[in-house]
């Protein structure tokens, strides 16, 4: 009688969501995972995103939650099949987490917080016979295979049977998205999109300066940080209404949810022109004809601030904004100011730097990858999570998609094996 063969060892490298996940796919399909982060402590980025509220997934319909992945629909829509809204929400559960759906339609576990359910996570996989190794910095492969790391202690080299690569994107490199694995595997003739901007607030261009960008000293040293809420707003030339919600003024542009869910568009439409026109609809209770009559009632010896204060309801920021976007000519002119209160122009000129950015755009091209996210021209290895080339709003479709293609990684890996 032979004997029995060991296990099958896989290192993850990447501890995020995504890898978290193809770790525990793994470790439940009776492979020996070892699972390497070049920081600290691993799930740093998953801490941070909670530390405002936990948003795990929307409970919108599959079908609408599936176009919030824009171009990229087509391939992450089988994923999502598999492990999506409703397996995510169960699985949490199974975490002795509970959850709950928001009046947005945002679900949230009912503490809010990141932290117990990453712990409990965390207890899971090491009884699970994870093995964590931090402060191990991927350098790619040595002569004859090895992963190579590099350690405070000096570089170590991992033999594994399978790798699954979950490196993040190129955003908040300070908690180990940096993007450093972009020329690790560009070496290797993997095809990767550059990494771009996404979820990310942009500059403006204030007609109140004569060049440059940004706001007026008189505008950002007043209202930087404030936010404005309960509007809407949509990009020039897009069809279909605005979207409400809400945004922030930062110091030399717009952030926020709502420029977030329109950053995909925003961006590309200033790759391909130079700039992009955001329409903010300042009264969105109020149709346009309304807007219209109230502007044109006479104000007798009121100033143009307490007439619209008191007729449309524009004060503080709003007006502010006004001023600061329309030459003297459009704010003495009741029709047409009326019409900027329901569409004010804001030009957006770029993106806030990458690192800035809450996701990236862009990564290992999905034509690169088999059916199990496996690299074709590098048998054995595969990807995972937002270093994939696929991008998607604030709401849950991030952590949702990171969380899917970790369990499709996972399983791809155990099929590759003949573990499955």
């Amino acid at each position: 009688m032979q004997p029995p063969s060991p296990p099958s060892r896989v290192a993850i490298i990447g501890g995020g969501p995504a890898g978290l996940m193809a770790a525990e796919t793994l470790a439940r399909g009776g492979v020996q995972v070892d699972l390497f982060d070049a920081m600290p402590s691993v799930g740093r980025k998953f801490l941070l995103a909670g530390r405002g509220g936990l948003n795990i997934t929307h409970a919108e319909p599959f079908a609408a939650f599936t176009k919030r992945y824009g171009s990229r629909e087509d391939v992450i829509a089988p994923l999502l099949a598999a492990f999506g809204p409703a397996e995510l929400r169960a699985w949490v559960e199974t975490l002795g987490v509970r959850t709950f759906v928001g009046s947005s339609g945002r679900v949230f576990p009912e503490e809010m917080k990141a932290a117990p359910l990453l712990r409990a996570w965390l207890t899971r996989l090491r009884e699970a016979g994870v093995r964590f190794h931090v402060r191990h910095r991927w350098a790619g492969w040595s002569v004859d295979g090895h992963l190579r790391f590099t350690t405070p202690a000096g570089e170590h080299l991992h033999q594994a049977d399978a790798t699954v690569l979950a490196l993040g994107g190129g955003s908040w490199a300070r908690l180990g998205s940096d993007g450093a694995w972009v020329p690790l595997l560009g070496g290797r003739g993997v095809d990767v999109a550059p990494l771009e901007a996404a979820n990310c607030g942009f500059v403006v261009t204030s007609p109140r300066l004569a060049a440059g960008a940004g706001w007026s000293e008189h505008f950002r040293s007043r209202f930087a940080g404030q936010p404005l809420k309960s509007v809407a707003m949509a990009l020039q030339g897009d069809e279909g209404p605005m979207r409400p919600g809400e945004a922030m003024i930062s110091d030399d542009g717009i952030e926020g949810s709502l420029v977030y869910a329109l950053s995909a568009a925003i961006r590309e439409r200033i790759k391909a022109e130079g700039r992009a026109t955001l329409l903010i609809d300042l009264a969105p209770g109020r149709s346009l004809e309304r807007v219209q009559a109230e502007v044109a009632h006479p104000r007798g010896a009121r100033s143009l601030a307490s007439h619209l204060q008191s007729r449309v309801g524009i004060a503080g920021l709003r007006m502010a904004l006004l001023r600061e976007c329309l030459p003297e000519a459009v704010l003495a002119d009741p029709p047409r100011l009326a019409a900027a209160i329901k569409a004010l122009p804001l030009s957006l000129v770029a993106p806030r730097p990458l690192d800035e950015a809450i996701s990236s755009a862009g990564g290992v091209r999905f034509e690169e990858l088999d059916a199990g996210l496996m690299i074709r021209s590098v048998p054995g290895v595969f990807c995972a999570g937002e270093m994939l080339d696929w991008e998607a709003p604030t709401g849950g479709y991030l952590l949702t998609a990171c969380l899917a293609t970790g369990h499709r990684a996972g399983e791809g890996v155990l099929a590759w094996l003949g573990r499955a």
